[in-house]
């Protein structure tokens, strides 16, 4: 076990010495941090010059291009009809500008006091210090805490946080006031901040009913997980069942497996044997909730400023802590490439749903005759789109994935807020000036978005390829404003 004994004799001493010998008691019981930094590059200098560049580019490509479509099709109204309609992000949620502008976001998931907000302390190196996060054995965070860079150090509620359209959580107001109230910004200067953002939750609690929170918890931690980076799930050995909450909350991160880390913390408070035994212990529990074909990688560690406790693994401790800290500086150092990755997603979706639109709009225009009931024909083809291949012709005619289209009955829930005639169709969604919707965001999704990427990586001024041969863009509607 962990000499908690031992340390806590050693901290009472420092009331008895001098200034001194403090510092020099302190040095010896804490852990050196160097290769935080060294493994973080936090030393080096950014070019942030050409990030910034970098960004104003996507942002214009993304107005220019994508959003025209996003808004004559009204995108950000269809709603999502399983846990995640789309791996990665929810279905109809439109971008802003203050998410192409944020920074990574690290989300800190698990059960109660199994370290999570020591985990954030011993990364920032706050232990000690007036504004560190609060921790202790028993159930310490009851926010939603996003830890952010800023000029000074200060804290700024969730309701000043979601009304700055600025930053990139104003869409969290839809979750009520009463979360609102449980959400709580930090910021302060650092090195590691300046380049990502971390978010801490509370401790799941599987005796505890989910609305006697006052909020929908599920629902605000699928927002967070849906625009997560890299998504740390801590454990313990003391808190290693798996309940009806957690159960939730894995399958909240299905399709995101390849951003979660799953992470054994205190892992010095047992000796070597009942270790492996609590680490096959893990692994029983959570194979039934992780469905993928490879294992998933554990780390195990002990995530706080102390030094690891004597007769332990503490060189294995040290390593996989330095594995961890390499997969967070990848997520850092490939954050531009990752968000021209994100919007050129988010830009297919867009595009298939104004397909889908369009072919909806195509379709009840080819049925209505003089003496039909308008809406008894298209609750005809809304209850059943594959009677009318609505969905199969644009497979055949685009090359669109099949496994991207978004679920059938999301759109009988779009029309029956809009109706089909409230849309124009894509052939007639054309300007002189700024040519055609369609045209637009298949050049974005072929051509600007994947030469921004290619400049970044090459260092080279963006190439933009005109071909479509990349993504199968399909019929492009004629311009009838466009001079031949």
């Amino acid at each position: 076990m962990k000499p908690t004994v031992s340390i806590c004799c050693m901290l009472s001493l420092l009331l008895l010495i001098t200034a001194e010998e403090e510092e020099d008691v302190l040095s010896s019981i804490l852990r050196d941090r160097s290769h935080i930094e060294e493994t973080l590059r936090l030393a080096s200098e950014e070019n942030s010059g050409d990030y910034a560049a970098a960004l104003q580019k996507l942002r214009k490509i993304y107005h220019s291009s994508i959003k025209p479509m996003e808004q004559a099709y009204k995108y950000n109204e269809l709603r999502q009809h399983e846990i995640s309609a789309y791996p990665g992000r929810t279905l109809g949620d439109s971008c802003t500008d203050g998410e192409i502008t944020s920074k990574p976001m690290v989300l800190f998931l698990g059960p109660w006091s199994v370290g999570k907000s020591s985990m954030i302390n011993y990364l920032l190196g706050l232990q000690d210090l007036p504004y560190q996060l609060y921790t202790g054995a028993e159930p310490t965070t009851s926010e939603f805490t996003v830890i952010m860079h800023g000029e000074k150090i200060r804290s700024v509620e969730g309701i000043v946080m979601a009304a700055d359209s600025s930053r990139s959580f104003s869409p969290l107001e839809k979750f009520g006031q009463n979360f609102l109230e449980k959400l709580i910004g930090i910021e302060m200067p650092h090195k590691l901040l300046e380049r990502v953002t971390f978010v801490d939750t509370p401790g799941i609690i599987e005796n505890r009913k989910q609305q006697e929170r006052g909020y929908p918890f599920n629902d605000v931690c699928q927002w967070f997980i849906d625009r997560a980076d890299l998504i740390f799930v801590v454990f313990d050995p003391t808190k290693l069942d798996v309940g009806l909450e957690l159960e939730m909350l894995f399958r909240q991160l299905k399709g995101r497996e390849s951003q979660i880390r799953i992470i054994l913390n205190k892992a010095d408070n047992l000796a070597t044997q009942d270790l492996m035994r609590v680490y096959g212990a893990l692994f029983w529990s959570l194979a039934p909730l992780i469905n993928v074909t490879e294992p998933p990688r554990v780390y195990v560690s002990s995530f706080w400023p102390y030094d690891y406790a004597p007769d332990t693994s503490r060189e294995l401790f040290k390593r996989e802590e330095i594995s961890l800290l390499e997969d967070l500086n990848q997520v850092i150092e490939n954050r531009l490439e990752n968000k021209i990755a994100f919007i050129r997603q988010h830009g297919i979706r867009v595009r298939i749903h104004g397909l889908l639109v369009d072919r909806y709009v195509q379709t009840f225009k080819d049925k209505m005759s003089f003496f039909s009931d308008p809406e008894l024909v298209f609750k005809e083809i809304v209850d059943d789109p594959d009677k009318f291949y609505i969905f199969k012709s644009i497979l055949a005619k685009t090359n669109v994935s099949k496994f991207d289209l978004p679920n059938r009955d999301a759109y009988r829930d779009f029309f029956g807020i809009n109706p089909v005639t409230s849309f124009k169709p894509l052939t007639a969604q054309c300007s002189y000036m700024g040519g055609c919707l369609l045209e637009k965001i298949e050049r974005a999704i072929t051509g600007d978005l994947p030469g921004l990427l290619s400049s970044i990586t090459s260092g080279k001024n963006p190439i933009f390829p005109p071909s479509c041969e990349a993504t199968g863009c399909g019929e492009k509607p004629k311009n009838r404003y466009r001079r031949n």
